[in-house]
């Protein structure tokens, strides 16, 4: 049933149906949908429309539909629902009844939907820092590997002067590095929650705005609420970036495709990011470089339509805005896939080193060093150009390079010219020459792979950060500790518990929410378990349990237990991160004990796991 169907008196034709409904691009929306929607049912809470038995019963449903959404994202589509929001409302009312039909109060699509999309780029924009950052340290390795490889530099397609292959790449990772930051302040900027809007005038039950927006982990709401439904800035924003750093794949991609080509030799590209001709056979195409170049039209084209359809809108919502998500999924899936396949096409990358240097040393790339060598003997430079001009026309006259002019040639062009003349002809020289900030001499290039390396080293792309838990997240704790016992994967913990073991707890911060928690149960032999462990619906396979099992591993450590064990129903997850089988029988009397409380006790399908700490090494994870 549409959620809007009360007004009209005869249904809509199917093809306008059809036009209208936008659940086959939506769906993506799902999870941040369904976030949003357990934001506001705590907001219903606190004005007083739901009491504390409605607001926990949808908070639980809600969050079983996220995690059967997350199983099988596209089983949405098999509905016929007209959008993301309608579906999600169908189906929490399938679970709960009647109850579901009191979550929209006080809500419209209009601030919905700009929250549920607010909160995709969000995510999104942090997952394309990290692959902007896997793409720079791809681009740093290959340059450190590269100092010593000399390439020859070009404008205007000529052959200028010599440079490094280690150069080239540090050129583009400073173009990467400028779209990280531009990513980085779009994020910022977005980060402003517009649940509570209303349709365009706000809404009519005094709720704290302040408050919802940190609960969905944004720094805060919104100032004006008829900006705040019809604002697409930061889609376009998005696209922007996307745009830009798409021009700088396209030029490393046309780099590539010539530094490739027959006529170039310098480099050949693996077998895995190329093609073969169907009627030559001896063709190897670079069709992986070629798609790049070729789709950065498309992310332009997506930017262009956006800001087209945007540029003529009156305040508030109109239906044209619909037409923001399709460009923004395919421009930002676009730029991802691209800077994936850019990373993996310096896979295997082969440099003809003999090639480059034979390059570099043709064109009269050192003419400009003839020119700074009469400079130093006092010729102004204007004549020293003319002069270097003039001996070039004379070399290739002759069929030779500068350096190979006898003295006696090199005189006719200027008398000031001596023996120390060759030594400042080379390639080496050429390139040490160059050793202002920012130059190709080798430590010059030594010191901005290095500089390059720390930068990166010290990002925290994954934005998330673990913790000691404080007294003040004992509500998120809660929380969660109650959601995952309801599910049956954790034992019920009460509040006057969680606040006595407060110090036991550490928690996983993503933007200064809290989405994940675990402790860490100390026992009189010394063997400590993980217990509690749980993320938050929506924040799943992003790290954040990675990250909270591996400060928690690391803590022991430091507390000198020998044997850190746990109890799941997930193993692979843990012994990813290092731990192996073990027998129930093994451990501690008091852990069984404690299994009494289990309402699976009878039927116990868990697997126990150990880290032994004397034998297992610890992986570093990034702490605060």
């Amino acid at each position: 049933m549409a959620l809007w169907g009360g007004r009209f008196t005869q249904a809509a034709d199917t093809r306008f149906k059809d036009f209208n409904d936008s659940l086959r691009f939506d769906y993506r929306l799902a999870e941040q949908d369904i976030v949003g929607s357990i934001a506001w049912s705590k907001a219903l809470r606190s004005v007083g429309v739901l009491n504390e038995i409605e607001q926990q019963k949808l908070e639980l449903a809600l969050n079983e539909l996220k995690l059967e959404v997350m199983e099988d994202p596209e089983q949405i589509l098999k509905s016929d629902a007209e959008d993301i929001h309608s579906w999600v409302e169908q189906q929490l009312i399938g679970k709960v009844g009647d109850l579901g039909k009191k979550l929209h109060t006080g809500r419209s699509r209009n601030d919905q939907v700009a929250t549920d999309l607010k909160l995709w780029c969000r995510q999104q924009g942090q997952h394309l820092l990290i692959v902007l950052d896997r793409l720079q340290n791809q681009l740093v390795d290959v340059a450190s590997q590269h100092q010593d490889t000399v390439l020859p530099g070009y404008t205007h397609l000529q052959r200028a002067q010599p440079v490094t292959f280690a150069h080239w790449c540090l050129a583009y990772v400073e173009m990467f590095e400028r779209d990280y930051s531009r990513l980085g302040d779009a994020i910022n900027r977005l980060d402003t929650c517009p649940l509570g809007s209303g349709a365009l005038a706000g809404t009519a039950y005094p709720m704290d705005r302040q408050d919802l927006a940190h609960n969905l982990g944004f720094r805060r709401a919104t100032r004006n609420s008829l900006d705040s439904v019809s604002d697409r800035d930061h889609v376009m924003e998005l696209m922007s970036i996307a745009s830009i750093s798409m021009l700088h794949l396209s030029r490393l991609a046309e780099d590539m495709i010539f530094y490739n080509s027959g006529e170039s030799n310098f480099i050949e590209l693996a077998d895995t990011v190329t093609s073969g001709s169907s009627l030559m056979p001896q063709k190897k195409n670079p069709d992986a470089l070629e798609l790049i170049r070729g789709k950065c039209g498309r992310v332009y084209g997506s930017l262009a339509a956006m800001m087209m359809t945007v540029k003529a809108l009156p305040l508030a919502y109109n239906k044209d805005m619909q037409e923001d998500k399709e460009g923004l999924f395919d421009a930002l899936d676009t730029w991802n896939d691209c800077m994936e396949m850019a990373a993996l096409c310096f896979d295997g990358l082969k440099v003809n080193k003999e090639r480059t240097l034979e390059a570099a040393k043709q064109g009269y790339a050192n003419a400009t060093e003839l020119a700074d060598y009469l400079v130093a003997k006092n010729i102004p430079f204007r004549e020293a150009h003319h002069i270097v001009g003039v001996a070039v026309v004379g070399a290739i006259e002759k069929g030779c390079a500068l350096e190979e002019l006898s003295i006696e040639e090199l005189k006719v062009f200027s008398d000031v010219i001596e023996d120390d003349v060759y030594e400042i002809l080379t390639i080496e020289s050429c390139l040490d020459k160059r050793s202002a900030l920012g130059g190709v001499s080798p430590k010059q290039v030594a010191y901005a792979v290095d500089h390059a390396q720390q930068r990166l080293e010290k990002r925290n792309v994954s934005a998330i950060k673990v913790r000691v838990a404080r007294l003040t997240d004992i509500d998120a704790l809660e929380g969660m500790v109650a959601y995952w016992s309801n599910m049956g994967e954790n034992l019920p913990r009460n509040r006057s518990e969680l606040i006595r073991d407060i110090g036991s707890f550490a928690v996983v911060e993503h933007q200064g929410e809290v989405t994940g928690c675990a402790s860490l149960y100390v026992y009189d032999s010394g063997l400590a378990e993980i217990r509690s462990l749980g993320i938050e619906a929506g924040w799943h396979r992003q790290g954040q349990g990675t990250a909270i099992v591996q400060h928690l591993v690391a803590k022991a450590k430091q507390m000198a237990i020998r044997k850190v064990f746990v109890l799941t129903r997930t193993p692979e997850f843990f012994m990813k991160q290092n731990f192996l089988p073990t027998s129930k029988s093994l451990l501690p009397e008091k852990v069984l004990k404690d299994c009494e409380q289990c309402p699976r006790i009878h039927a116990c399908d868990e697997v126990a796991l150990e880290f032994d700490l004397c034998e297992q090494t610890i992986i570093r994870v990034n702490v605060a």
